[in-house]
């Protein structure tokens, strides 16, 4: 071995390393599911309180019912980060996840059935991003 080849050898060693501990550092900061379903409860609260607290989709009747809408939809966040999570799947490739959801549709009364939302969801980094969501009003059929 001759002295001029530690260098080279170190050329190519320490980029290894450095990708070799980002990738770690990536692995181990990928979100779990639980933080997904954290993550999917406060989103479902703030679509669901824009689009049925501030819209016209809830009849007169419940609006009268219920005088607090948003501070009743923020208190079933927990149930609907659930709810969210048992209509998710998540494929984990290590470094990060996508989360696809997929839930709604249900009829709540005669009138008014709950819109269908389809989310892709990218979980690396300790973040959870939104890449694509899509909500749709099927009407009920008995």
């Amino acid at each position: 071995m001759t002295a001029g080849s530690a260098p080279h050898r170190l050329a190519w060693l320490l980029p290894a390393a450095a990708a070799l501990g980002g990738a770690c550092a990536l692995a181990w900061s990928n979100p779990d599911p639980a933080e997904f379903e954290a993550f999917a409860a406060e989103q479902l609260v703030d679509r669901i309180t824009t689009e049925l607290c501030q819209g016209a989709q809830v009849p007169l009747v419940l609006h009268l019912l219920v005088r607090d809408c948003p501070g009743l939809v923020h208190s079933q966040r927990i149930w609907l980060g659930r709810l969210a999570a048992q209509h998710t799947h998540r494929y984990n490739a290590g470094l990060f996840s996508l989360y696809v959801t997929t839930l709604g549709g249900q009829a709540l009364l005669d009138q008014l059935t709950i819109p269908r939302y389809r989310a892709f969801t990218l979980a690396g980094a300790g973040q959870l991003v939104v890449l694509y969501a899509t909500a749709t009003t099927t009407p009920h059929e008995p």
